[in-house]
């Protein structure tokens, strides 16, 4: 077993200077309707160095508006390093001395991975809305892919928050041999009413932007106003009313009281958004969180984790509304019916959804201890 104290060590200088790269297959994958869907590449980036044995691998997976770029910069003058950075690099939760890390952007997405952006072979245009609805099941497959071209057949952990949780979820089901640990944060085995409710007024938002043009808008201007809303609403969603209260409360923008110090900051929010992000995608891919559920193909969700191997740590932070802990405690219900070996910590926050990605001084120890104790 691994130090804890080596690993809680957050203050070290990270992965550094990081590129991006990419996998693509000719071969067509076949989703889960049945469907083959081809060539496909994914974008992926990796940290550390794979072991002799090929057993160190840990699969990050990512959140709805997330990418592969998970640490590090691609340049010195980056404004920012990737989206989890201060979990991973040396003596980080994710210590890349002792564990590769590997994450990648999901099939569907908008950050080099095949989505509806992609040029389709048969048309030389856009694929838009003929790109086909994946699942979260779909995105996993393709990703094992990846691990195959790696030679890695299984993984030492496999974590993420979120849409990363329910892919864990379906990976530790589906593929049961393949990981040892599972990590899941803010996440749920599948959406109630009113996570369908919020993810359909946004898919709505951009659908009713007159640039939206059923998906055909490449070759003009995007639906950036639907998009630029949609992005709000689900900010919102994010975080938690202390939050919100706190750092806005009712102040106002400038002295002349035209605006809202937080209506300005959902602007803000909205307009960076459309900048890096694909309208379509965003369709794509939240309906694909909105049909996701861990128990397809089994009688209930207690068989279907019957089915995994891997241990289980899922944590779920007091103030997430989005994804409240009552999600995470009806799924760890489920894992002890299964019989299966699980540890359950609620955390506190005010943060609320995207606690897990910003509580890095709570998670770094508990993520440690659990890559440490296999």
């Amino acid at each position: 077993m691994l130090a804890l104290e080596h690993h809680i060590d957050t203050l070290g200088a990270g992965v550094g200077l990081v590129q991006p790269q990419y996998a693509t297959w000719d071969e067509p994958l076949v989703l889960r309707n049945g469907v083959a869907f081809g060539p496909i590449t994914l974008a992926y980036e990796t940290y550390g160095t794979l072991s002799p044995a090929r057993d160190n691998g840990v699969l990050v997976m990512h959140a709805l508006s997330g990418d592969a770029h998970v640490a590090g910069r691609h340049q010195i003058t980056d404004r920012k390093p990737g989206w989890w950075d201060a979990l991973i690099g040396p003596g980080r939760a994710l210590d890349t001395d002792h564990y590769f890390v590997v994450c990648a952007n999901v099939l569907g997405g908008c950050q080099g991975s095949t989505g509806p952006w992609s040029i389709d072979p048969h048309t030389d245009r856009p694929y838009g809305m003929r790109f086909p609805q994946v699942t979260i099941g779909d995105m996993v497959r393709a990703q094992m892919r990846l691990l195959d071209r790696l030679q890695i057949n299984t993984l030492h952990a496999a974590i993420g928050g979120s849409m990363g949780g329910m892919q864990v979820l379906d990976l530790v089901i589906n593929y049961p041999h393949r990981v040892r640990q599972a990590i899941l944060l803010a996440t749920a085995a599948r959406h109630g009413a009113q996570q369908i409710a919020w993810n359909h007024i946004g898919r709505e938002a951009i659908m009713r932007d007159p640039n939206w043009r059923n998906g055909d808008y490449y070759a003009g201007p995007p639906p950036a106003d639907g998009l630029a809303v949609a992005r709000m609403i689900g900010h919102v969603t994010y975080l938690s009313e202390e939050r919100l209260e706190r750092r806005f409360g009712r102040d106002l923008q400038d002295p002349d009281g035209t605006q809202f110090a937080v209506e300005s900051y959902l602007n803000y929010q909205g307009n960076g958004f459309v900048k890096r992000f694909d309208a379509n995608s965003y369709i794509r891919i939240t309906d694909a969180l909105d049909r996701f559920d861990a128990s397809t193909g089994y009688t209930s969700l207690v068989e279907a984790l019957g089915n995994a191997q891997a241990r289980f740590l899922v944590a779920s932070f007091d103030s997430d509304w989005l994804y409240p802990p009552q999600n995470s405690e009806a799924l760890v219900a489920a894992l002890d019916a299964a019989g299966r070996d699980w540890e359950y910590v609620r955390l506190p926050s005010i943060l609320g959804h995207d606690a897990f990605l910003l509580e890095h001084e709570q998670l770094t120890p508990l993520v440690a201890q659990a890559l440490a104790s296999l």
